[in-house]
């Protein structure tokens, strides 16, 4: 025998009971009557599959039920759109079919060392491969998102190691070329590495490292000559900007500038190219995350920016960003 609970020590609004019961209506036709806001109706017209609805603007419609689209990363809200930042590894599950707009790129390349000390004439790393775009459309699904770290330093005389790729769905973003360094008989070592921006040569005799096409720019040749005259580093390349040539002997040549994204809902700058070393003077950073060069050691690579490392100094990590109409 079934039972009856007593609603009355449930509801402890200023509501009564019958007042509740008068909201809400179970029929197979419309009400006509007491219409009013937040008054619920269950259409019982095809008994199989009851409707609810809610009185609102002067009619009864259907309730709006606001569905999870997306998970993954960090999520947050910018106007019309959900954005999901990941900052590191993570998986984008897609709940249903989206268009998206990205943002992806790479860890920044390290700068170059020189001498067991981490000296001054070491050139500065790549900015890390910069994607953006829009309309890209996914299925439901899940999707790996890798966020590359920055390149780390190798003392002694030594190039810089390469930032990793960024990846999310078909996009690969290439980690950021090492910056040359100084003084290593084997002259490979003093070229800046290829990446997604090069890394800057040291000495004239190391040509900056290549970019990849639609990703960064190349990095910029170094000054002096090995050992004869008082060398320095070239700056990384950036995706906005290539690096700077040394300018003279022991100043260090600037890291290109990065490039600008709203994705996140505000402007924000990435993939600086690193500055090179040099006794004299070290080359500024690019914007977007690039460390500055110095005179015995620079500074490394925002996180999550993909800036080149400076002189002697490690890259920044990377960054991913996804985002799509609310």
């Amino acid at each position: 025998m079934g039972r009856t609970r007593d609603t009355s020590k449930i509801f402890t609004t200023a509501a009564t009971i019958n007042d509740l019961n008068s909201r809400i209506v179970i029929s197979s036709a419309s009400p006509s009557s007491l219409n009013s806001n937040g008054r619920l109706w269950i259409d019982t017209s095809t008994a199989s599959a009851p409707v609810m609805q809610i009185y609102g603007s002067n009619s009864f419609r259907n309730p709006k039920l606001t569905a999870v689209k997306a998970l993954g990363g960090t999520k947050t809200t910018s106007g019309a759109y959900t954005i999901h930042t990941f900052t590191a590894t993570d998986t984008f599950v897609a709940n249903e079919t989206l268009s998206v707009e990205y943002l992806v790129v790479a860890g920044g390349g390290a700068g170059g060392t020189s001498n067991s000390t981490l000296g001054y004439y070491a050139a500065g790393g790549g900015a890390g491969g910069m994607l953006t775009g829009s309309s890209l459309n996914v299925s439901a699904g899940s999707y790996p998102v890798t966020v590359g770290a920055g390149g780390t330093i190798n003392a002694g005389n030594k190039r810089g190691n390469n930032g990793s790729d960024s990846v999310f769905s078909s996009l690969t973003a290439i980690g950021g070329g090492g910056g040359g360094g100084g003084g290593d008989a084997d002259a490979t070592q003093r070229a800046g590495a290829n990446g997604g921006s090069g890394g800057g040569g040291n000495s004239t005799a190391g040509a900056g490292g290549t970019g990849t096409a639609g990703q960064g720019n190349n990095g910029g040749t170094g000054n002096g000559t090995w050992q004869v005259t008082v060398q320095s580093g070239g700056g990384g390349g950036g995706k906005g900007a290539v690096g700077s040539n040394a300018p003279s002997d022991g100043v260090g040549g600037a890291g290109g500038a990065g490039s600008s994204s709203s994705i996140s809902g505000t402007a924000v700058t990435y993939a600086g190219g690193g500055g090179g070393n040099g006794n004299t003077s070290g080359g500024a950073g690019g914007s977007g995350g690039g460390g500055a060069g110095g005179t015995s050691g620079g500074t490394a690579g925002t996180a999550n920016t993909g800036g080149g490392g400076g002189g002697a100094s490690a890259g920044g990590s990377g960054i991913v960003i996804i985002r799509y109409l609310t």
